[in-house]
């Protein structure tokens, strides 16, 4: 019975993620508009953090109750999940030509993040100072990548940002109600989220980490997810990938820095020979593909089932281990 309801716990807790993180993004991104942010600032900022909040209170929470497998698996499986099966499916929904500038220069940054993670991570700890740095490198790169917003730097990112943002203005009071109840349900729905993982885990003798990995990661990234496939429908390519590698930039940084920050992390020896090394390949993979190797600038859907098909190979690798204990 306790542990058909932690099943339902996190069935709902992730539900209940998905609805409050959009209603937060709403709230937030209405409320910023009103008091004067101009529309780009307020996608960049304002959805950038917004997307990534069941990720960092997921995490959060998870490092607070000393569940340090449960954080990372989180983070670093919405990564894995992000780049294979998201932008897998939205290339198979529709084949992506990438023409963003700001999206080309993006990818060797995330690249270096990713590498700064796992140089992090190598000793089998991350430490309260180490997660200092990743927040303030992601400090730094908030500013850079404003930059040619406060230049008027023009870009497909940008003025489909501008254009959705601009669509529907929500009145002030109706945006703080939502913005107060989605950070409200945000952490209710985290901690129940939590709570089932943990308890599932303890039920099915497997670690934290795999739950995170595998069913928090996906129910975390489902934002990304449906974002990323309506803009593939659409044709919107560069959003289907800003979001991806936007999401990813803030999972590395903000969602284990704040973790790291709050608890120090004990890291698993399977995260860095496994996961880390998966996410690693699928970055650079991404890397590759965005610069335009082998098709110039473009993601056919050739190279999509290749990811959702790597994104499979690594749930049977996590399945295997399972099932071999």
């Amino acid at each position: 019975m306790s542990l058909l309801l932690a099943l339902v716990a996190v069935v709902a807790g992730l539900a209940l993620l998905v609805w409050s993180a959009d209603r937060f993004v709403e709230g937030a991104s209405a409320v910023a508009h009103h008091a004067g942010m101009s529309p780009l600032l307020i996608g960049m900022v304002v959805v950038g953090f917004g997307t990534s909040a069941p990720e960092m209170v997921v995490s959060a929470l998870a490092a607070f109750q000393g569940n340090p497998g449960l954080a990372l698996g989180n983070a670093y499986g919405s990564n894995i999940t992000n780049i294979a099966l998201i932008l897998g499916i939205a290339a198979l929904i529709r084949p992506m030509a990438l023409h963003s500038q700001v999206l080309r220069r993006e990818l060797p940054i995330l690249c270096l993040v990713t590498g700064l993670a796992v140089v992090q991570l190598w000793d089998g700890s991350l430490t309260r100072i180490e997660a200092w740095v990743l927040l303030s490198v992601l400090g730094a790169l908030m500013l850079w990548a404003m930059l040619p917003v406060l230049r008027q730097y023009g870009d497909p990112v940008s003025a489909a940002i501008v254009e959705e943002l601009e669509a529907e203005i929500m009145p002030l009071r109706k945006a703080l109600v939502w913005l107060a109840v989605g950070i409200l349900m945000l952490v209710a729905s985290s901690r129940l989220l939590v709570w089932g993982a943990v308890q599932v885990a303890t039920g099915f003798g497997i670690s934290d980490l795999i739950i995170g990995l595998t069913v928090v990661a996906v129910g975390t990234s489902l934002p990304e997810l449906a974002s990323s496939v309506v803009a593939a429908r659409k044709g919107k390519h560069d959003i289907a990938l800003g979001n991806v590698l936007g999401s990813n930039l803030f999972n590395t940084m903000a969602v284990v820095g704040i973790a790291g920050a709050i608890h120090p992390l004990e890291v698993a020896p399977e995260v860095l020979s496994r996961d880390c090394v998966v996410m690693g390949g699928l970055t650079l993979s991404l890397f590759f593909i965005g610069w335009g190797f082998p098709a110039p600038g473009r993601i056919g859907r050739i190279k999509g089932a290749l990811l959702v098909a790597a994104y499979l190979a690594y749930n049977g690798v996590l399945i295997a281990s399972v099932l071999g204990r």
